[in-house]
């Protein structure tokens, strides 16, 4: 954390103390929120944001980075409490967090920016759907619902029991819907969440008491006190049960944090570390369940609000886990008063904030394979799960980029322009081709998906069998060993056939590969030049001459010379001089 800290002054701890307290007046109602939607206590939640967000703040990698329970890990711990319970949610995050570290360590962060765009605004777009209709409930002030794993069945229980609807709830929440929406436009330096559950909070203590469940009635009293340290216990059997949990939470949490950390670079002009930010929340997940917390990430908006007050460095992040302390040691018995449907309209206006509508329409609009992508991750992460939603949607994206690529290669039969002698493939199409040397330009990544189709446009075009291959890579960025196979294959049909392969204008790329697959010395250092002329100017010092006399191609400059036949003339102009 020291490194953020040179320079550092009392006006600059100002700037972080103010920063610090308004994140931290806003992430207390959140964490609450987000752990009551996760099937949790709410004070687990508040655990979550003071613990992990001091720990994130003082080992990540990003100056501004504000750390806590998010809303894109409520459909995920959710259905680990249901299917696995409270325990092993923190064997889970533990083993996450473990995650988490390997992958800082191991430098993984920046294959993080490798998930395609519509893949993260389809899933974050379907978290969106079922945090706002899982908050359907307590907004209604629905009762005997029973949660389940699917969102179907969720839905379902709700239309059934829509019978037992609360008016007392939906007033209340419509109360602090109001003041969320009304009060960043009359007083913006306000928090407007805390503003709605202080008013929906009053008002339906003095005006309805018992009508509405709260907090109290529902998860019992928040304690005012510490979390005490408990380690669970973990079990091979456990370990290998929670494998997936933990690689969803450790992904989802990586893609989250890194995300917020580029919002933050981009609101204040600075570069995070992204392999120290990975470390920086894996320390964090393996502390946090320790203490009774769940998983915690970066969160975008906090961070951003965390900027927009001043913030100067980590340490607003550290005060804003101690205002949330402060809070819950002072103020547990009035938060635990808090309604349940105070909280629901929160997270709702957090879901429809977190939904990227603008640009899910967008990407929508352009019908494109993006567009199918988007859909069907958004399609499955609502339906099926997380994981299966991002592997499915990554798997169709890698298809779709292999195909994309393997399409973007070009080759064409080229020759000189005798105008400038620059190699054109309209020269060749016009019949000027020399029968004993063929010139091919290849452009674009010669791999696996684009392999058969770089043989089959060389031997395909070539019907006769010329003495000289030219081979231009200069425009082949990359080739892996499926490519350098298929050239290699090439080579030695021409080898076996007593011809010749050239390659000039060869990528640093291209060279290492054909050194370490011994294909560089297959085809011989001397028959592969830098420039083009160079490898046609040798090619032309290997064709059989006597196959160029009275052709008519004229492919080459020099093949006006070399279609005459100089013996023959030398007799005819001793017979005119004689």
């Amino acid at each position: 954390m020291l490194r953020f800290f040179s320079n550092y002054s009392s006006h600059h701890f100002r700037k972080d103390l103010l920063a610090g307290i308004i994140v931290g007046v806003i992430a207390l109602p959140l964490g609450m929120a987000f752990a009551i939607a996760s099937g949790v206590k709410p004070e687990y939640g508040i655990y979550t944001t003071i613990i992990a967000g001091i720990l994130i703040s003082i080992f990540g990698g990003s100056k501004y980075q504000i750390g806590g329970p998010t809303g894109a890990f409520v459909p995920v711990l959710l259905g680990i409490v249901m299917a696995y319970g409270y325990e092993n949610l923190l064997i889970a995050g533990f083993m996450a967090g473990v995650l988490l570290l390997l992958m800082g360590a191991l430098k993984l962060g920046s294959l993080i920016k490798f998930i395609p765009r519509p893949v993260i605004i389809g899933f974050t777009s379907g978290i969106a759907v079922i945090i706002f209709t899982g908050q359907m409930a307590n907004f209604l002030g629905l009762s005997h619902i029973k949660q389940h794993e699917d969102f179907l069945s969720n839905m379902k229980e709700i239309f059934l029991h829509l019978d037992t609807i609360n008016l007392y709830s939906v007033t209340t929440a419509l109360i602090c819907f109001f003041f969320i929406i009304v009060t960043p436009k009359f007083l913006p330096k306000i928090p407007s969440p805390l503003i709605g559950l202080l008013v929906s909070s009053i008002i339906a203590a003095y005006f309805f008491p018992g009508q509405v469940a709260t907090i109290a009635s529902t998860f019992g009293e928040i304690p005012n006190s510490l979390p005490r340290f408990h380690m669970p216990q973990f079990t091979l059997e456990k370990i290998h049960l929670l494998l997936g949990p933990a690689f969803t939470i450790a992904v989802l949490g990586a893609i989250e944090s890194l995300l917020s950390a580029v919002v933050a670079d981009g609101m204040t002009g600075t570069k995070h570390n992204s392999n120290r930010e990975l470390m920086g929340q894996g320390v964090a997940n393996i502390i946090t369940p320790l203490f009774g917390g769940i998983a915690a990430t970066g969160a975008i908006a906090r961070t951003a609000t965390n900027i927009k007050n001043g913030a100067v460095s980590p340490m607003s992040g550290v005060i804003h886990g101690l205002a949330v302390l402060l809070v819950l040691v002072l103020l547990a018995p009035y938060a635990s008063a808090i309604p349940l449907a105070s909280m629901a309209p929160i997270l709702m206006v957090v879901a429809w904030n977190m939904s990227e509508r603008k640009e899910f329409s967008r990407v929508l609009l352009t019908k494109t394979s993006d567009s199918f992508i988007l859909f069907t991750t958004f399609i499955l992460t609502i339906f099926a799960n997380l994981t299966i939603a991002v592997e499915v949607g990554l798997l169709m994206s890698l298809i779709l980029f292999v195909r994309r690529m393997s399409t973007s290669l070009k080759i064409d039969q080229v020759l000189p322009d005798p105008t400038d002698k620059k190699v054109r493939p309209v020269i060749a199409e016009e019949g000027h081709d020399c029968p004993q040397i063929s010139l091919f330009t290849v452009e674009g990544p010669l791999f696996f998906g684009a392999a058969q189709l770089f043989e089959h446009s060389i031997m395909g075009a070539i019907h006769y069998r010329p003495n000289v291959l030219i081979l231009r890579l200069s425009k082949v960025p990359y080739m892996d060993t499926t490519g350098e196979a298929i050239l290699a294959s090439i080579v030695k049909d021409f080898h076996k056939h007593g011809g010749l392969v050239l390659i000039s204008g060869m990528q640093p790329q291209l060279m290492d590969v054909m050194k370490r697959t011994k294909l560089f010395d297959m085809i011989g250092a001397n028959h592969i030049f830098s420039h083009t002329g160079e490898a046609i100017d040798f090619a032309l010092t290997k064709l059989d001459k006597n196959k160029c006399l009275g052709c008519k191609q004229y492919a080459f400059y020099e093949c006006a010379e070399l279609s005459v036949d100089t013996k023959k003339e030398k007799k005819t102009d001793k017979g005119l001089l004689a």
